[in-house]
Order: C-alpha cells, then structure tokens, then sequence
C-alpha cells in the first residue's frame, strides 16, 4: 500500500469516527428534546385545569406530533449510526486484511531473494528449509530431486525425519512419483485427519523450471499452532515450484563446475610438476 493510500484510508477512518460522534451528540439533543416537551405537556395540563378543552387539546396534539417527528429523527439517525458503525467495521477489517497482504508480500519478497543470495548448493538447501519452517509452518518434510539417469526421486534435506527413512521412488509411481511425473500440486483433503505416511504424503509439490520437474517439496507434518493452510501458503508453494527449482538447479551447477575446474587444475598442476 502506497503512503498517500494509507493516509487516506486513515483520513476515511476519522472521517467515520466524526460522522458517529455528531450523530451521537445529536441523538442525545433529541432525547433531551422529546423529555422536556413530555414535561411541557404534563405541566400543560395541570396548570390550565380551566382552559377550554378545544384550546388544550390543539396544544397536545401539537406537541405529540412534534414528538412524533422528534422520534422519527431519531430513528433515522440511529439508522445512520449503525450504517456508519458497519461500514467501520468493514473498514477495520479490510485494513487489516491489507496489512496482512502486505506482510505477505514482504516475506515473499524476502524469500525469494534469499533464495537467489547464493550459489552454495547446502546454503540453498538451507534456506528453503527455513522457509517452509518459518513461512508455511511445516516441522516434518523433505526436498527430494530427481536423478535423471535412475529416474528416482531421493531425499537431499529433511527436517523432523532422518534422511535414511524416507525411500527412493521411482518416477510415475506413487504419490510422490505421479506429482514428480505431472508436475502438479498434491493436497490432502483433511489436514487434521491425515496420518504420516512417508509414501503418501500430506503435501507434494513439484519443483519445476517451466515444465521441468527437477524434484518435489514433501510435507509430513505441519507445527501444533498450524492447523490449515492460508492463502499465503499457496503463493508460497507457487514460489518454491519455481523459485527454489531455479536456485537448487543453478546452485547444483555451479557445484558440478566447480568440482569439474578443480578436477582440470588438479590435472595441469600434474602435468606442469
């Protein structure tokens, strides 16, 4: 949200709270208004116990009917006052919706660029682990790639579980190995009724370059305080599809180049000695 949008939503905000109180104070003269003119009748009518009846009834009748419009008035802006009162109410709940949105897209933000800070293949590795910790709320998951040459998915990281307990899969096969193959998005229907599997998990999405999967994001368990996901939480899978998948490929070639100079200058210092 833009500086001159938050000033003036805020502007509309007191502009509520001014509209509410003059309706309040208003409201109050009125009340007033209508006990003094009761008053007035009653008084009427025991001071004047010889007036003609006709002259005394006119003056009631006035009076009752400029009761009436005062009661009329008041009505309408007690009306008033509660438009006033439910248009604040949405008013508060979209500002907090947007400050969330805005949250959101900071961590977004940030992710996304902590995930391009380096080429370090385990720094990169760490980084997505501690945003699907901290962002989407998981404490058991796993980052599996994808071994081109076997067509089997391994587990690189995990987090809540030991990386030798979850098995290999095979490409196509499986939960895990049909997200693999399709390149879409798993989600349990009942996230507070699923039971661990570490074939069939909670969560699996693919980690892709376009329409290249290059492994799959596997979510076991979410934290205690996390029982659904949000909005925020499909944007986030949306991001490490591609994100992440870009920064775990780069960082993998990077490695392999690295190894493949280290292994050419190994050889010329052999050659030079």
């Amino acid at each position: 949200m833009s500086r001159e949008e938050d000033k003036g939503m805020h502007g509309r905000a007191e502009e509520f709270l001014q509209v509410f109180k003059k309706g309040a104070e208003f409201t109050q003269d009125l009340m007033r208004e209508n006990e003094r003119l009761r008053y007035r009748i009653i008084e009427l009518e025991e001071s004047l116990p010889n007036r003609e009846g006709a002259s005394l009834g006119d003056e009631h009748t006035r009076l009752s009917k400029r009761i009436e419009e005062l009661e009329r008035e008041k009505e309408e802006i007690l009306n008033r006052i509660k438009q006033v009162e439910a248009e604040n109410q949405n008013f508060a709940a979209r500002y907090i919706e947007i400050e969330e949105e805005n949250n959101n897209l900071a961590n977004l933000y940030i992710a996304s660029y902590q995930l391009h800070s380096t080429l370090d293949f385990k720094e990169v590795l760490q980084i997505i682990t501690e945003i699907i910790i901290n962002l989407i709320g998981a404490e058991e998951f796993s980052i599996m790639l994808l071994d081109e040459k076997t067509n089997e998915i391994q587990a690189v990281a995990c987090e809540g579980i030991q990386r030798e307990n979850i098995p290999p899969v095979k490409l196509g096969r499986g939960v895990i190995g049909e997200v693999a193959k399709t390149g879409e998005n798993f989600f349990v229907e009942d996230v507070s009724g699923y039971v661990q599997d570490l074939e069939n998990p909670m969560v699996c999405i693919p980690l892709k370059i376009k329409e290249h999967v290059i492994g799959v994001l596997v979510i076991y368990k979410l934290l205690v305080q996390k029982t659904t996901f949000a909005a925020v939480d499909y944007e986030l899978f949306t991001l490490l599809a591609g994100h992440a998948a870009t920064a775990i490929f780069s960082s993998r070639l990077y490695s392999d180049s690295e190894r493949k100079l280290s292994t050419i200058q190994g050889f010329i210092d052999l050659l030079t000695k």
